[in-house]
C-alpha cells in the first residue's frame, strides 16, 4: 500500500536545494526532514539524494521520482481548489495569453467585462503571438487562431474567422473586379507575412502565391493602404468586416473563399478546470459568438 510519509518532506529538499531550507518551508525541524528523507529511501532501497557536509543534490533516481510526486502534489492542490471553488464567489487568478490584434480587439474587451462581473479575480492576459509553453509558465489557457498544431494540449472551440480578399471601390474601378484566381497576377495583391492566399476551389483548398508593391506584418496597415486604394489585401473579418459593412471595402472572389477555421482555448490536458476557468470559457464562447 502507498505511503505519504517522506514525500512531502522529498518534494521539499529537491526543491529548496537544503534540509535547512526545507525544514524551514514546512515549519518543522531539520532532523525530522532528515529522519523523514532517510525513512522514504529505506521504503524505496534507492538513494534520493547526494549529501555532504555543504550541499544536497538529488540523484538521478530522484530527480525521476520528484517528477512524479510533484504531478501528483499538483493535482492534490487542484482537487483542493476544485472543492472549494464549488461554494465560493470565483476570486484568485487567472493567467491567460493571446495572439496581440486579436487578443487586443475580441478578447481584451470581453476579459474586462468578465473582471467587472467578478471583482474578486485578479486577471492576467498576456498578448503575444508567440506560442509560450503554457506548463511551465502556468497560463490557465491560451487563445489560439486557424489550425492548432498542439496535440498535447485540449481545446475548445469558441468560434469562427472567416478571410476575406477586398479592395476599396476606386481600387476597383481602375483596375477591374477580379472573377478568377488566376486574374490576382493582374492585380496589385498586398501581402503580409506570407507569400500566399489561401483559396478552396473545386472542393479543395488552393494557395496562391502573389505579389504586391507593399508588404507589412501588420494587418491594420494594409487595411489602410487598400483604404487608399494602393491594392486588394487577404485578411481575417476583423480587420475588414466594419470596412466592408460601410463599403469602404468590397469583397472579391467570394466564391474562392476558404472555409472558416477556428478560433481556440487551449489548455493542458491533466489540469483541472476550476469553476472560473470554465466560467471564462462560457463567457468567452458566447461573447466571440455574438
Amino acid at each position: 500500500m502507498f505511503s505519504w510519509e517522506g514525500v512531502t518532506e522529498f518534494v521539499a529538499v529537491a526543491e529548496a536545494g537544503s534540509f535547512t531550507a526545507a525544514a524551514d518551508r514546512l515549519g518543522i525541524s531539520t532532523a525530522q526532514v532528515s529522519r523523514q528523507i532517510g525513512a522514504l529511501e529505506s521504503r524505496l532501497a534507492v538513494k534520493l539524494f547526494y549529501r555532504t557536509t555543504r550541499k544536497v543534490s538529488i540523484t538521478e533516481t530522484g530527480q525521476i521520482y520528484y517528477n512524479h510526486c510533484r504531478q501528483v502534489l499538483d493535482g492534490l492542490a487542484e482537487a483542493e481548489r476544485a472543492v472549494t471553488d464549488l461554494h465560493q464567489t470565483p476570486k484568485g487568478r487567472l493567467n491567460l495569453t493571446a495572439p496581440v490584434t486579436y487578443g487586443e480587439n475580441r478578447i481584451a474587451p470581453l476579459i474586462n467585462d468578465f473582471a467587472v462581473r467578478y471583482p474578486d479575480l485578479e486577471v492576467n492576459l498576456t498578448l503575444t503571438n508567440q506560442r509560450l509553453d503554457l506548463v511551465a509558465e502556468r497560463f490557465d489557457l491560451a487563445i489560439r487562431l486557424g489550425d492548432l498544431e498542439d496535440s498535447t494540449m485540449m481545446a475548445k472551440r469558441l468560434a469562427s474567422r472567416a478571410h476575406h480578399v477586398c479592395a476599396s471601390p476606386g481600387y476597383l474601378s481602375e483596375r477591374g473586379m477580379p472573377h478568377t484566381l488566376s486574374e490576382l497576377d493582374q492585380h496589385n495583391c498586398l501581402q503580409g507575412t506570407l507569400d500566399f492566399w489561401r483559396f478552396h476551389e473545386r472542393g479543395k483548398p488552393r494557395h496562391i502565391r502573389v505579389t504586391g508593391s507593399v508588404r507589412c506584418n501588420s494587418g491594420w496597415s494594409l487595411v489602410d493602404a487598400a483604404l487608399k486604394g494602393i491594392g486588394i489585401i487577404q485578411l481575417p473579418d476583423y480587420y475588414v468586416q466594419d470596412r466592408i459593412e460601410a463599403a469602404e471595402l468590397v469583397p472579391v472572389l467570394e466564391r474562392f473563399r476558404a472555409p472558416d477555421d477556428g478560433i481556440w482555448a487551449i489548455y493542458p490536458h491533466n489540469r483541472h478546470l476550476s469553476p472560473k476557468v470554465r466560467l471564462l470559457l462560457d463567457h468567452l464562447s458566447k461573447g466571440l459568438s455574438s
